[in-house]
C-alpha cells in the first residue's frame, strides 16, 4: 500500500461514492451472474453466509475500475482495486477474474466477505468498516481481511 492516506474528511466524501458504485456493481452481478454450485453453497454455509442462494458469481476478464475520478484514484492509491485484483465481493455479487474461475480458495475467501456484509447489515456499514481498516491498518493486515483469509483457509483444510 502507498504511504498516501486519506483524511477523515476525504474518506467521508468518498464513502457515498463507493457505496453507490458497489450497489451498481452488485446489481450488474445479480442480473447476469451465476448461482453457486451445491459445493459452493456448502462452502458458503461453512464460512458463515446466511443466504448463499442470493449469491451470484460473475466471471470477468478484469475487475472493473470505478469511473468516478476521485473513487478511481482512491482505489489506485490504496491498491484495493487494480487490473490484478483476483476477486471482489459486493454483498451478494462476487466478481471472479475469469482465469481463476475454478479457484475454490478464492471463492471461499470472497464468500467470507459476503458473510461480513450480512453481519454488518448494509453495504454502507461494511464499506465504512472494511475501507477504514484497509486505509488505517493496511489491506493485508486489516482485521476483516485477516478474518477472510483465516476462515476460508480453515474451511478448505477441514473439508479436504
Amino acid at each position: 500500500m502507498s504511504d498516501a492516506v486519506l483524511t477523515p474528511e476525504q474518506f467521508e466524501q468518498i464513502l457515498p461514492l463507493a457505496v453507490a458504485w458497489a450497489e451498481e456493481q452488485e446489481k450488474r452481478i445479480l442480473d447476469s451472474g451465476v448461482a453457486l454450485t451445491p459445493a459452493q453453497i456448502r462452502d458458503a454455509h461453512a464460512v458463515g453466509v446466511s443466504y448463499p442462494e442470493r449469491v451470484r458469481l460473475f466471471m470477468i476478464g478484469a475487475i472493473p475500475m470505478p469511473e468516478q475520478p476521485v473513487l478511481r484514484a482512491a482505489g489506485e492509491v490504496t491498491g484495493l482495486i487494480s487490473p490484478f485484483t483476483a476477486g471482489l465481493t459486493l454483498r451478494y455479487g462476487i466478481y471472479i477474474r475469469s482465469d481463476l474461475e475454478g479457484d475454490r480458495a478464492l471463492i471461499a475467501h470472497e464468500l467470507v466477505h459476503t458473510g461480513q456484509y450480512e453481519r454488518c447489515g448494509s453495504i454502507l456499514a461494511f464499506l465504512r468498516q472494511y475501507l477504514h481498516e484497509c486505509l488505517t491498518i493496511g489491506y493485508p493486515a486489516a482485521p476483516m481481511e485477516q478474518e477472510a483469509i483465516l476462515i476460508s483457509a480453515r474451511v478448505l483444510r477441514e473439508s479436504g
